[in-house]
């Protein structure tokens, strides 16, 4: 089972920071999936707009949560991390 925390502090309602812990991993670089939930969550609770510029420390998310369809959108950098292999 995969365990993840995001931390986010509220720096304005179209600016949100947030930080994840994945259990087994530690800290991660980004997490799309989560940055998009953060900024739902946060339009629901009242805390940003529907159009968001999430902070992660591998680099800015704009994230925006359309009302005319009900689809959440994030466009941002798409960088090459690491490289690896395994053998099978």
């Amino acid at each position: 089972m995969v365990i993840q925390h995001k931390f986010v502090q509220v720096i304005s309602g179209s600016h949100l920071k947030m930080r994840v812990w994945e259990r087994g991993a530690g800290a991660t670089l980004a997490c799309g999936t989560g940055a998009c939930a953060v900024v739902v969550a946060a339009v629901l609770e009242g805390h940003a707009g529907r159009s968001c510029t999430v902070d992660l420390p591998g680099g800015p998310l704009d994230i925006e949560w359309r009302e005319e369809d009900n689809h959440v959108y994030m466009t941002g950098p798409a960088e090459i991390a690491f490289y690896g292999s395994v053998s099978l």
